[in-house]
Protein backbone atom coordinates (compact mmCIF):
# COMPACT_ATOMS: atom_id res chain seq x y z
CA UNK A 1 0.00 0.00 0.00
CA UNK A 2 1.28 3.43 -0.89
CA UNK A 3 1.66 5.31 2.40
CA UNK A 4 1.88 8.91 1.26
CA UNK A 5 -1.31 10.74 2.16
CA UNK A 6 -2.66 7.88 4.28
CA UNK A 7 -3.99 8.47 7.79
CA UNK A 8 -2.52 6.49 10.69
CA UNK A 9 -3.82 6.11 14.24
CA UNK A 10 -1.13 5.20 16.78
CA UNK A 11 -2.40 4.31 20.25
CA UNK A 12 0.20 4.99 22.90
CA UNK A 13 1.73 7.33 20.36
CA UNK A 14 3.31 9.43 23.08
CA UNK A 15 5.33 6.49 24.49
CA UNK A 16 8.94 5.57 23.82
CA UNK A 17 8.24 3.16 20.97
CA UNK A 18 5.02 4.89 19.95
CA UNK A 19 6.85 8.12 19.18
CA UNK A 20 9.31 6.29 16.94
CA UNK A 21 6.41 4.67 15.08
CA UNK A 22 4.68 8.02 14.63
CA UNK A 23 7.83 9.54 13.14
CA UNK A 24 8.52 6.52 10.92
CA UNK A 25 5.03 6.72 9.42
CA UNK A 26 5.14 10.50 9.09
CA UNK A 27 8.48 10.21 7.27
CA UNK A 28 6.62 8.15 4.66
CA UNK A 29 4.03 10.89 4.22
CA UNK A 30 1.32 9.60 6.57
CA UNK A 31 -0.86 11.95 8.54
CA UNK A 32 -0.77 10.82 12.16
CA UNK A 33 -3.32 10.71 14.97
CA UNK A 34 -1.36 10.48 18.22
CA UNK A 35 -3.62 8.72 20.71
CA UNK A 36 -2.88 9.07 24.41
CA UNK A 37 -4.58 8.08 27.66
CA UNK A 38 -3.37 10.71 30.13
CA UNK A 39 -0.23 12.57 29.00
CA UNK A 40 -1.82 15.32 26.92
CA UNK A 41 1.19 17.64 27.00
CA UNK A 42 3.53 14.85 25.91
CA UNK A 43 1.22 13.84 23.06
CA UNK A 44 0.95 17.43 21.88
CA UNK A 45 4.73 17.63 21.97
CA UNK A 46 4.90 14.63 19.64
CA UNK A 47 2.39 16.31 17.33
CA UNK A 48 4.55 19.43 17.24
CA UNK A 49 7.66 17.39 16.42
CA UNK A 50 5.85 15.60 13.60
CA UNK A 51 5.45 18.95 11.86
CA UNK A 52 8.98 18.59 10.48
CA UNK A 53 7.69 15.86 8.17
CA UNK A 54 5.19 18.30 6.64
CA UNK A 55 2.21 16.08 7.35
CA UNK A 56 -0.98 16.57 9.31
CA UNK A 57 -0.93 15.49 12.95
CA UNK A 58 -3.22 15.82 15.95
CA UNK A 59 -3.53 14.41 19.47
CA UNK A 60 -6.59 12.46 20.55
CA UNK A 61 -7.42 11.40 24.11
CA UNK A 62 -8.83 7.90 24.45
CA UNK A 63 -9.17 5.19 27.06
CA UNK A 64 -8.80 2.16 24.80
CA UNK A 65 -10.71 -0.01 27.28
CA UNK A 66 -13.84 2.12 26.79
CA UNK A 67 -15.92 1.09 23.78
CA UNK A 68 -17.60 4.50 23.64
CA UNK A 69 -14.33 6.42 23.81
CA UNK A 70 -12.76 4.22 21.14
CA UNK A 71 -15.66 4.76 18.77
CA UNK A 72 -15.63 8.50 19.45
CA UNK A 73 -11.88 8.64 18.78
CA UNK A 74 -12.24 6.83 15.47
CA UNK A 75 -15.11 9.10 14.47
CA UNK A 76 -13.08 12.19 15.41
CA UNK A 77 -10.06 11.00 13.41
CA UNK A 78 -12.21 10.44 10.32
CA UNK A 79 -13.82 13.84 10.81
CA UNK A 80 -10.43 15.53 11.22
CA UNK A 81 -8.56 13.79 8.37
CA UNK A 82 -11.35 12.48 6.11
CA UNK A 83 -10.30 8.84 6.27
CA UNK A 84 -8.48 6.19 8.34
CA UNK A 85 -6.05 3.78 6.70
CA UNK A 86 -3.69 2.49 9.38
CA UNK A 87 -4.08 1.46 13.01
CA UNK A 88 -1.10 0.74 15.25
CA UNK A 89 -2.07 -0.84 18.57
CA UNK A 90 0.87 0.21 20.74
CA UNK A 91 -0.88 1.27 23.96
CA UNK A 92 -0.01 -1.12 26.78
CA UNK A 93 0.40 -1.43 30.51
CA UNK A 94 2.60 -3.63 32.67
CA UNK A 95 3.51 -4.05 36.31
CA UNK A 96 6.36 -6.13 37.63
CA UNK A 97 4.94 -9.12 39.55
CA UNK A 98 7.11 -12.21 39.91
CA UNK A 99 5.54 -15.30 38.39
CA UNK A 100 5.83 -17.13 41.70
CA UNK A 101 4.01 -14.33 43.54
CA UNK A 102 0.47 -15.47 42.80
CA UNK A 103 -0.88 -13.48 45.74
CA UNK A 104 0.64 -10.36 44.23
CA UNK A 105 -1.15 -11.07 40.97
CA UNK A 106 -4.40 -9.62 42.21
CA UNK A 107 -7.66 -9.76 40.34
CA UNK A 108 -7.53 -5.99 39.90
CA UNK A 109 -4.06 -6.06 38.29
CA UNK A 110 -5.04 -9.00 36.08
CA UNK A 111 -8.11 -7.19 34.79
CA UNK A 112 -6.25 -3.91 34.20
CA UNK A 113 -3.45 -5.55 32.24
CA UNK A 114 -5.76 -7.74 30.16
CA UNK A 115 -8.16 -4.87 29.49
CA UNK A 116 -5.50 -2.45 28.25
CA UNK A 117 -3.26 -4.92 26.42
CA UNK A 118 -5.86 -7.19 24.84
CA UNK A 119 -9.42 -5.87 25.10
CA UNK A 120 -8.24 -2.42 24.01
CA UNK A 121 -6.73 -3.64 20.72
CA UNK A 122 -9.87 -5.70 20.09
CA UNK A 123 -12.06 -2.60 20.49
CA UNK A 124 -9.86 -0.34 18.37
CA UNK A 125 -9.52 -3.00 15.67
CA UNK A 126 -13.29 -3.46 15.45
CA UNK A 127 -13.94 0.29 15.23
CA UNK A 128 -11.12 1.15 12.83
CA UNK A 129 -11.51 -2.06 10.84
CA UNK A 130 -15.11 -1.20 10.03
CA UNK A 131 -13.98 2.10 8.49
CA UNK A 132 -11.20 0.41 6.53
CA UNK A 133 -13.52 -2.30 5.19
CA UNK A 134 -15.87 0.39 3.85
CA UNK A 135 -12.94 2.22 2.26
CA UNK A 136 -11.77 -1.02 0.65
CA UNK A 137 -8.31 -1.17 2.23
CA UNK A 138 -6.42 -0.80 5.47
CA UNK A 139 -3.53 -2.01 7.59
CA UNK A 140 -3.47 -2.89 11.28
CA UNK A 141 -0.27 -3.64 13.21
CA UNK A 142 -0.30 -4.86 16.80
CA UNK A 143 2.65 -4.41 19.13
CA UNK A 144 2.98 -7.56 21.21
CA UNK A 145 6.09 -8.82 23.00
CA UNK A 146 8.34 -11.84 23.18
CA UNK A 147 6.60 -12.38 26.52
CA UNK A 148 3.67 -13.56 24.44
CA UNK A 149 5.77 -16.40 23.03
CA UNK A 150 6.93 -17.94 26.29
CA UNK A 151 6.52 -17.72 30.07
CA UNK A 152 8.60 -14.55 30.49
CA UNK A 153 8.00 -10.88 31.01
CA UNK A 154 6.95 -8.59 33.83
CA UNK A 155 4.06 -10.77 35.03
CA UNK A 156 1.86 -13.72 34.15
CA UNK A 157 -0.92 -11.31 33.21
CA UNK A 158 1.37 -9.41 30.85
CA UNK A 159 2.62 -12.60 29.18
CA UNK A 160 -0.92 -13.90 28.73
CA UNK A 161 -2.17 -10.57 27.37
CA UNK A 162 0.60 -10.45 24.78
CA UNK A 163 0.05 -14.09 23.80
CA UNK A 164 -3.60 -13.23 23.32
CA UNK A 165 -2.67 -10.26 21.17
CA UNK A 166 -0.64 -12.49 18.86
CA UNK A 167 -3.61 -14.80 18.43
CA UNK A 168 -5.98 -11.84 18.06
CA UNK A 169 -3.77 -10.76 15.16
CA UNK A 170 -4.41 -14.07 13.40
CA UNK A 171 -8.13 -14.05 14.12
CA UNK A 172 -8.63 -10.45 12.97
CA UNK A 173 -6.60 -11.18 9.82
CA UNK A 174 -9.26 -13.78 9.00
CA UNK A 175 -12.16 -11.54 10.03
CA UNK A 176 -11.09 -8.47 8.04
CA UNK A 177 -9.66 -10.09 4.89
CA UNK A 178 -9.25 -9.33 2.08
CA UNK A 179 -9.53 -5.56 2.47
CA UNK A 180 -7.61 -5.19 5.73
CA UNK A 181 -4.26 -6.81 6.50
CA UNK A 182 -3.42 -7.44 10.16
CA UNK A 183 0.08 -8.18 11.41
CA UNK A 184 2.12 -8.00 14.60
CA UNK A 185 5.56 -7.00 15.87
CA UNK A 186 6.87 -8.71 19.03
CA UNK A 187 9.78 -6.73 20.46
CA UNK A 188 12.17 -8.06 23.05
CA UNK A 189 13.77 -5.84 25.66
CA UNK A 190 13.51 -2.18 24.66
CA UNK A 191 15.30 0.59 26.50
CA UNK A 192 13.82 4.02 27.12
CA UNK A 193 10.18 2.94 27.36
CA UNK A 194 7.69 3.10 30.23
CA UNK A 195 7.21 -0.66 30.03
CA UNK A 196 10.92 -1.30 30.57
CA UNK A 197 11.01 1.25 33.39
CA UNK A 198 8.50 -0.95 35.22
CA UNK A 199 10.72 -4.04 35.05
CA UNK A 200 12.97 -5.22 37.86
CA UNK A 201 16.62 -4.19 37.23
CA UNK A 202 17.78 -7.82 37.20
CA UNK A 203 15.17 -8.67 34.57
CA UNK A 204 16.45 -5.87 32.33
CA UNK A 205 20.03 -7.05 32.69
CA UNK A 206 19.08 -10.67 32.03
CA UNK A 207 17.11 -9.67 28.94
CA UNK A 208 20.06 -7.79 27.54
CA UNK A 209 22.70 -10.45 28.22
CA UNK A 210 20.57 -13.42 27.15
CA UNK A 211 20.29 -12.26 23.55
CA UNK A 212 22.78 -13.48 20.96
CA UNK A 213 23.75 -9.90 20.13
CA UNK A 214 24.07 -8.91 23.77
CA UNK A 215 22.10 -5.70 23.35
CA UNK A 216 18.55 -4.50 23.71
CA UNK A 217 16.29 -4.46 20.67
CA UNK A 218 16.29 -1.25 18.67
CA UNK A 219 13.13 0.89 18.71
CA UNK A 220 13.81 2.17 15.19
CA UNK A 221 14.09 -1.41 13.93
CA UNK A 222 10.65 -2.06 15.39
CA UNK A 223 9.24 1.12 13.87
CA UNK A 224 10.70 0.24 10.47
CA UNK A 225 9.06 -3.20 10.64
CA UNK A 226 5.74 -1.51 11.37
CA UNK A 227 6.18 0.60 8.23
CA UNK A 228 6.96 -2.53 6.20
CA UNK A 229 3.79 -4.20 7.48
CA UNK A 230 1.79 -1.13 6.48
CA UNK A 231 3.26 -1.24 2.98
CA UNK A 232 2.74 -4.95 2.35
CA UNK A 233 0.03 -6.23 0.05
CA UNK A 234 0.42 -9.98 0.64
CA UNK A 235 1.37 -10.48 4.29
CA UNK A 236 -1.30 -10.93 6.96
CA UNK A 237 -1.75 -12.74 10.26
CA UNK A 238 2.00 -12.81 10.93
CA UNK A 239 4.14 -11.95 13.94
CA UNK A 240 7.75 -10.81 13.54
CA UNK A 241 10.11 -10.96 16.52
CA UNK A 242 12.74 -8.24 17.01
CA UNK A 243 14.77 -9.08 20.12
CA UNK A 244 18.48 -9.20 19.21
CA UNK A 245 18.35 -12.98 18.93
CA UNK A 246 16.82 -14.32 22.12
CA UNK A 247 13.55 -15.91 21.01
CA UNK A 248 13.02 -18.20 18.03
CA UNK A 249 9.56 -19.29 16.91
Amino acid sequence: MELKGKVAVVTGGNGGLGQRICHALAAQGCHVAVVYAQSKAQAEGVVKDLGKHQVGAAAFACDVTSRDQVQAMVDDVVKRFGRLDILINDAAYNKSIRFQDLDGLTYEEWIKIIDINLTGPMLTTKAAGAVMKKQGSGRIVNISSVAGLGPTGSSIAYAVSKAGLIHLTKCMAVALAPEVLVNCVAPGLLEGTRATANLRPEAVETGRKASLLGVAADKDDCADQVVTMCRTNTMTGQTIVIDSGRTFH
